[in-house]
């Protein structure tokens, strides 16, 4: 059973409801499966990808001539709730996906989409970007590694720390200065082959509060020379512009994650409180946890209306800047909130690390960090006020 009952959006169509129950199945039975073995090593397994690539669950928004299924961000989303209500909030496909592969589309050239966007859709290839460094965060502008001009191509130095898919990645998108000289127009989004690129280091795979299988990590670049194709699109200096540009929609795909888990999170707890029983009768009887969960409830209802209201302005090209701050903002603060009442439900079970409930609770906080952190939102917001 849903746990909100929202009629379904207007972009919503008949195929995306297939493709909802497809992922859904193939989650559950090909990946849901082995997350214990996955916490407990601390990484997905390779292999997993290519099962994803061959089910169509990745680069679903990329046209079929360069391998994806031609969708849009619509399947996009779709996959990506599924990914979050089965509780596979480790996996880094949404960023693989929505994120990697949507660059190379809208900025590569027509032989770098062709060389490298098939290979992402069957996960030969594992896409990561490499924007965070140590001691930058946010500011991009303040981004050390260079990328400069060698003969006919460039030599990439340069440090990354926090990069999702960091141990697994073979094609990393770099944000790299190629004028150090011009600020932000001196920006370049460089791309990277691992498999065959001397100079280039993974780093440790960090360890963290919560998201415990995901492979976040640091990556090294030393005298790393790249062909002239290493350069994402035609032009120098566009980096900038190009991450500033998709910024929404990677800040959409978190909101994605946000509403996932809510929902998770609501199902699992009124389950749980209606078998627990307390003093004689189920929980669900008092009327505080009835309270609670009405307000949870009417709050979660509010953040799925607003979420799939921001999706249908991206499908039509008008979700703004500010919009998808507000809605990455107070989605992912509302993603905390709820589950820490839902955790509250469960009582010292909740405390537990068997109940899934406390892995959500680890998980939930780095989604008011990442893509942006909340506060970097609320200034963006102000500059409209």
């Amino acid at each position: 059973m849903e746990s909100l009952q929202v009629p379904r959006p207007s972009w919503m169509s008949e195929d995306l409801v297939l493709l909802e129950e497809q992922a859904r199945r193939f989650l559950a039975s090909e990946l849901v499966p082995h997350i214990e073995k996955w916490t407990a090593e601390g990484i997905m397994e390779r292999a997993a990808w290519d099962k994803l690539g061959q089910a169509g669950l990745l680069c679903a928004g990329i046209p079929e001539e360069y391998g994806g299924a031609g969708g849009t961000f619509a399947h996009e989303t779709v996959i990506n709730r599924e990914i979050a209500r089965a509780g596979l909030d480790c996996l880094g496909a949404p960023l693989h996906s929505g994120i990697v592969a949507p660059y190379i589309l809208n900025y590569g050239t027509a032989e770098q989409k062709k060389k490298w966007l098939p290979k992402l859709a069957t996960g030969e290839m594992i896409g990561a970007i490499a924007m965070s460094e140590p001691g930058t965060g946010s500011d991009l502008q303040g981004v050390r590694t260079t990328a400069k001009k060698s003969g006919n191509g460039y030599v990439l130095n340069g440090s990354k720390t926090f990069i999702t898919n960091g141990q697994h990645a073979n094609l990393i998108v770099v944000v790299a200065k190629t004028d150090p000289a011009a600020g932000a127009k001196g920006t370049s989004l460089m791309m990277v082959e691992t498999d065959d690129a001397p100079g280039f280091r993974r780093g440790r795979k960090l360890a963290k509060l919560g998201l415990d299988w995901a492979d976040t990590s640091e990556l090294f670049f030393e005298d790393v020379k790249l062909p002239a194709e290493g350069l994402l699109g035609p032009d120098e200096g566009q980096g900038f512009y190009q991450l500033m540009k998709d910024l929404p929609q990677e800040r959409l795909i978190v909101c994605t994650a946000a509403i996932g888990m809510i929902e998770r999170a609501l199902r699992l707890t009124i389950d749980y409180v209606k078998e627990r029983k307390a003093f004689g009768k189920a929980i669900i009887e008092f009327q505080n946890t009835q309270f609670e969960l009405a307000e949870c409830k009417s709050e979660a209802t509010i953040g799925r209306v607003f979420h799939d209201h921001c999706v249908e302005r991206h499908l039509r090209g008008e979700l703004d800047t500010v919009t998808a701050s507000m809605a990455k903002y107070w989605l992912t603060d509302l993603q905390n909130k709820i589950v820490d009442r839902c955790l509250q439900l469960f009582g010292g079970y909740g405390y537990m690390d068997e109940y899934p409930i406390s892995r959500m609770y680890r998980d939930a906080r780095v989604q008011r960090i990442y893509a942006g952190t909340n506060e970097i939102m609320k200034l963006l917001i102000a500059r409209s006020l």
